[in-house]
């Protein structure tokens, strides 16, 4: 699978997609990419920026959601520009495709709460970038194969899926590690999606009990163990005051620890594997 000019994914090195949850300005995420790059250097995994130009799915209209989408593209292209790293966007609507998204993104991702919008998946299928799909919070990981049968109609076979957790109750993920071996016998690449896992929707994310980051080390070791194709994660160089999710993104100090960790026992366990 082609992600970008230098960055060919094919199984031999582990994905590190991470960054910011929403796009805030320049300076943080310029100063987010240089060090996730570093961190990815150091372990030698390739590396996709990730952060969302919109977020539209707030629990209030009164939250911010994202800048101006001709803003945002700027400031990705600069990235692009000044870090030479390819970058992943989630698309809330086809006509955000006309827009210049298109030309931006290096990947395009479906987010988890329009999965099933099947206007939306084809439209971004047929660009031919490769697709990150997100498995709703409310699928069974076996319905995933009707999604990727979508993307594949239009000739397109550059999918990524990406576990984020499945509903538990009100305002409760769990992680259920059958969805990693069901979701890879569809034959395409599996991340865990970190972060997402451990939010407790409905509380607001600048309230601390809105995340559970207590129970990362945990999971990331559990996850890692499965032989994934890598990591989804977000990372921002002050969570607390981070305006979307700042209860589950990690600090620097927290993504070096934690992403560290989750990518040694990935190769351990490939290396096992491989025997």
């Amino acid at each position: 699978m082609r992600i970008s000019d230098k960055i060919t994914y094919d199984g031999s090195k582990q994905l590190l997609m991470a960054g910011n949850c929403i796009l805030e300005n320049k300076a943080i995420a310029f100063k987010t990419v240089d060090y996730l790059k570093t961190l990815a250097v150091k372990l030698d995994v390739d590396f996709v920026f990730k952060a969302s130009y919109k977020k539209d799915n707030r629990s209030s209209e009164k939250y911010f959601s994202g800048l101006p989408l001709p803003e945002a593209l700027r400031i990705f292209s600069e990235i692009k520009a000044e870090f030479d790293v390819p970058i992943i966007s989630d698309v809330h609507y086809p006509t955000e495709l006309n827009e210049g998204v298109s030309e931006v993104f290096d990947i395009l991702q479906v987010p988890a709460y329009l999965v099933m919008q099947t206007e939306l998946v084809l439209s971004l299928a047929k660009t031919g970038k490769p697709i990150n799909v997100k498995k709703a919070q409310f699928l069974h990981p076996v319905d995933m194969e009707n999604v990727c049968k979508k993307i594949e109609s239009t000739g397109n076979q550059s999918i990524i899926l990406t576990e984020r957790g499945t509903c538990f109750g009100y305002r409760d993920l769990v992680v259920d590690i059958r969805s990693f071996q069901i979701m890879k016998s569809l034959g395409y690449p599996v991340l865990f999606d970190a972060g997402h896992s451990i939010r407790k929707y409905g509380i607001p994310s600048s309230d601390p009990a809105g995340g559970t980051k207590q129970f990362l080390p945990s999971l990331m070791s559990a996850c890692a163990a499965t032989n994934l194709a890598g990591l989804f994660i977000e990372v921002h160089p002050d969570p607390q005051n981070a305006l979307c999710d700042a209860a589950s993104q990690l600090s620097f100090d927290e993504a070096g620890r934690l992403i560290t960790r989750y990518f040694k026992i990935a190769n351990f366990v490939k290396q096992f594997n491989n025997g």
